[in-house]
């Protein structure tokens, strides 16, 4: 039998990541010369030019500058030019529907108070897309932060090394409405966990046991109401019965009538539904009345954003409000804060409340 080997880092890298490591711990400061190309081939036990191909690197990335006839510093210049840069880069998923704009427009209020100019666009939650606009970013080098919507956060996404590749450089990123899990980078959203276990418990109060869900599988924001959902029911020692569970992606989100046999197939016998936002619930309820399955008296729902949507219906949806302007203020703030301070946590998640109308009744 062979044994796979592990693959070791190439000996630059290793020089790269410790010098990194060394200006994030702060012991190496802007403006400091770091030792001489021969004690990095000592210490490192290496050639001459694995140190220059590593200096090099970080000299592309703004992180070392070299003097001719001085030798090699940190750069001080970074931060500064992070600083005085006017431009804050903001990408959403959508342009349209009952969010993004007074989302953006939260943002947009707070940036151009403090004479900031704004750089908006949009990746349609493709991940193409999303991979388009980070490399035009990095290959413009000219804002000082960026907002972005994650695209399809519940799901592996090929495009972590290019948010990699911006911490790299210093330049500061803050998630809106979710995040993904595996890079250390900030988030301002919904307590979207928090948001689907109030919706149980709401229904819980109001009599109903057996509690289906509409969830969304390709975003994070999805999995983390399921997450609430399940930690409502198990808390009341409700039954979690994955049948009743409809999951949807953003393309079956676009077409939900096309799975109307699928959604009534699971929701039979509920007497009540969590639906991941308010679009899906008014769809969710047309499609239930066409087969006589009325909406609240034959089965309640609740969702999610508390939108515009929610009171055009034949029944008002009973809602959790997404924070939407209030989203996009704290969002834009929290990420000015980390421009002036790059150790400040910018993560800041909005608490979840049930705004109630017709659309559940008492069982």
């Amino acid at each position: 039998m062979v044994m796979a080997m592990e693959k070791k880092q190439p000996k630059y890298t290793e020089l790269v990541n410790w010098i990194q490591e060394q200006i994030a711990s702060k012991k190496f400061l802007p403006g400091q010369k770091i030792y001489s190309e021969n004690r990095l081939k000592e210490m490192f036990q290496v050639s001459r030019q694995t140190v220059r191909h590593a200096i090099a690197i970080l000299e592309e990335e703004g992180v070392l500058i070299r003097k001719r006839g001085s030798g090699t510093y940190i750069s001080n210049i970074r931060r500064e030019n992070l600083e005085n840069r006017t431009r804050i880069a903001v990408v959403t998923t959508y342009v349209d529907g009952y969010i993004f704009p007074k989302t953006i427009q939260g943002i947009e209020n707070i940036l151009f108070e403090n004479g900031y100019s704004v750089q908006i666009a949009f990746t349609n939650n493709q991940i193409s897309r999303e991979k388009t606009i980070l490399e035009d970013i990095l290959s413009r080098n000219e804002v000082a932060g960026v907002i972005m919507e994650t695209t399809k956060s519940g799901l592996p996404n090929p495009n972590l090394p290019l948010y990699e590749k911006l911490q790299q450089r210093k330049i500061p990123v803050i998630f809106i409405n979710s995040f993904y899990p595996r890079l250390s980078i900030p988030h301002v959203s919904l307590n979207d966990r928090m948001a689907g276990e109030k919706a149980v418990e709401y229904l819980l109060g109001k009599g109903h046991c057996k509690i289906g869900g509409i969830f969304k599988l390709d975003d994070g924001q999805g999995h983390l109401r399921y997450a609430g959902y399940l930690d409502a029911m198990q808390k009341a020692g409700m039954e979690i019965d994955d049948s009743r569970i409809v999951w949807i992606d953003t393309a079956m989100m676009q077409r939900l009538g096309e799975y109307r046999n699928l959604l009534i197939g699971r929701l039979d016998g509920c007497t009540a539904v969590v639906c991941y936002n308010d679009q899906i619930a008014f769809e969710a309820a047309s499609i239930l009345n066409s087969v006589d399955i009325r909406v609240p008296e034959d089965i309640s729902l609740i969702s999610i954003d508390d939108s515009e949507l929610a009171a055009l219906g034949d029944v008002a949806l009973t809602s959790i409000p997404h924070p939407k302007d209030k989203l996009g203020e704290k969002a834009a703030i929290n990420l000015l804060k980390m421009i002036h301070n790059p150790d400040y946590d910018g993560t800041f998640e909005f608490s979840a409340e049930v705004t109630e109308r017709e659309s559940v009744v008492d069982r």
